[in-house]
């Protein structure tokens, strides 16, 4: 299939935000498969609240991700906290316990003065100019008018060493939602290059959002080194 490019570098603009297909107590729950049959945990997405970071009103979104199959155990907590007016993340927490071993990062972003910092580091990495986590990216593009056979580059990953994020739009395909009734979806496979990431080009990751105002993730799909990992959407709570 050929497909279109298009770069996108994300400004922040005056004037309201977009609106967005999600609010506060909105959830999305899926079960896990390994290899497509053996049960292998669950994950929630969800819009929990929204805080103050440094003075911005912020999302606080959460993608909580539990996997204990074929002797290996891992949960992680990943939060974070993003502008409702401008899109921009400015802090983000990764909690993971995996193999009884707790890993905890907690990244400070500062676009303004482009760059962020990880735990009590006081060295300082660069940042992109709008910079997003990997959290705010599942909400962010829900946001993004998308067309199929159009690939999509983008330059706000807030690790600006590991931008572009590329996102092809592959096709349509029709899913089952959890009631039974039938929905067309956007496949999309994204691209993150961090290493051993959900989205690294290794992962092959797929992405499955509604075609419609709301969309909403139906199904996520990655490789982890102990096997391909399908996400299945089995719940979904709208917001208030």
């Amino acid at each position: 299939m050929m497909f279109a490019v298009v770069m996108l570098a994300v400004q922040t603009a005056a004037g309201p935000p977009p609106p967005v297909p999600f609010s506060v107590g909105e959830r999305i729950e899926f079960s896990g498969k390994f290899s497509g049959f053996i049960k292998a945990g669950n994950a929630t997405l969800a819009v929990e609240a929204i805080d103050t970071v440094r003075g911005a009103e912020s999302w606080r979104f959460s993608f909580t991700t539990e996997v204990d199959k074929l002797g290996y155990s891992n949960r992680s907590v990943f939060e974070s906290w993003t502008g409702t007016q401008d899109w921009i993340s400015r802090r983000f927490i990764k909690n993971v316990t995996e193999q009884g071993r707790t890993r905890y990062e907690l990244f400070r972003i500062h676009p303004d003065s482009g760059f962020y910092r990880r735990n009590d580091n006081t060295e300082t990495k660069p940042t992109s100019v709008s910079p997003l986590d990997d959290v705010a990216f599942f909400y962010w593009i829900r946001t993004v008018p998308l067309e199929v056979g159009t690939t999509y580059t983008f330059q706000n990953y807030f690790r600006a060493e590991q931008n572009p994020v590329v996102v092809k739009v592959e096709k349509r395909e029709e899913r089952k939602m959890p009631d039974g009734s039938k929905v067309q979806t956007l496949l999309l496979r994204p691209i993150v290059d961090e290493e051993n990431g959900m989205f690294s080009r290794k992962s092959k990751a797929k992405l499955w959002l509604t075609d419609d105002s709301r969309r909403i993730p139906v199904a996520i799909e990655t490789t982890l080194f102990i096997g391909n990992l399908r996400l299945e959407l089995s719940s979904y709570t709208p917001g208030g």
